[in-house]
């Protein structure tokens, strides 16, 4: 499939205020796109923007303040081409202390944040027959590992989530692409103690993730060494992920591959 440009399209960027965001907002607004910038943090925002992005502070978990951003986004932009869903929350689990209302928040942020999103961009393009929508998840979404018990299991909805969207929407003319990021440089895991394998720079991060949207991909998956790896592993059956996973064959750590950016933040 040809490539396209991305000069010129309207794209409304949820989860902006640092790491991969920022540096995606940066990268399209770098390649001719006029972007609006979304997060809590409007501060950070305005320095992710210098002037050259539209603001719109959100709070996703607030459906009301992500109807509200949209509808500021649509306007300040003469419309929306593309919309993409760059926020999330992270944080380590322990089963065997199960907090309920940690895994309740990874999922208002990660899940129903998502859906609040959905809800205020979906309808118009359904009407217009005309967007795309984005939504960066992570590879840690495809399988489960030990201490992801709330985090992975929000990612695998969204890869899921992404997959059921686009069967059901591609003929009402709206594309889906799926971003599934390993370890990348960000603030969220800076805190990490563990050795990340294959870390990247929010920089290369944003070229991969603009570079897959510009060749159309319905999936973008970086960097090359963890596409190949995780790909691998879901072919593996479920009795000796089971087994490898349990005996710590397979590192616990890389149950924290990195969301975008807190939309806490």
């Amino acid at each position: 499939m040809n490539r396209i440009s991305l000069a010129g399209s309207r794209i409304w960027l949820v989860g902006a205020s640092s790491g991969i965001g920022a540096a995606l907002a940066r990268e399209l607004r770098d390649r001719g796109a006029h972007v609006a910038v979304s997060a809590r943090r409007a501060e950070h925002l305005e320095e992710v923007s210098a002037g050259t992005m539209a603001i719109v502070p959100v709070d996703v978990t607030d459906p009301g303040s992500v109807a509200e951003a949209a509808r500021t986004a649509d306007q300040v932009l003469g419309g929306l081409d593309i919309v993409i869903w760059c926020a999330g929350y992270w944080k380590q689990f322990d089963a065997a202390v199960w907090d309920a209302d940690e895994f309740a928040h990874h999922v208002q942020v990660n899940l129903l944040g998502l859906n609040n999103v959905l809800a205020a961009v979906l309808p118009a393009m359904v009407t217009a027959r005309h967007g795309h929508v984005v939504g960066v998840a992570s590879v840690a979404g495809y399988r489960g590992l030990s201490g992801s018990e709330a985090y992975g299991s929000t990612k695998a909805a969204q890869i899921n989530l992404f997959e059921a969207l686009r069967a059901s929407l591609t003929r009402h003319g709206i594309s889906f692409t799926t971003v599934c990021p390993g370890f990348v440089r960000t603030p969220m895991t800076a805190v990490n103690t563990f050795r990340m394998p294959f870390l990247i720079e929010p920089d290369a991060a944003a070229r991969a993730i603009a570079d897959g949207l510009e060749r159309r991909r319905m999936e973008i998956i970086f960097p090359l060494p963890m596409a190949l790896a995780t790909k691998v592993a879901r072919l593996l059956p479920v009795r000796l992920w089971a087994a490898l996973s349990s005996k710590g064959a397979v590192s616990s750590s890389a149950a924290s591959i990195p969301a975008p950016p807190s939309a806490k933040e």
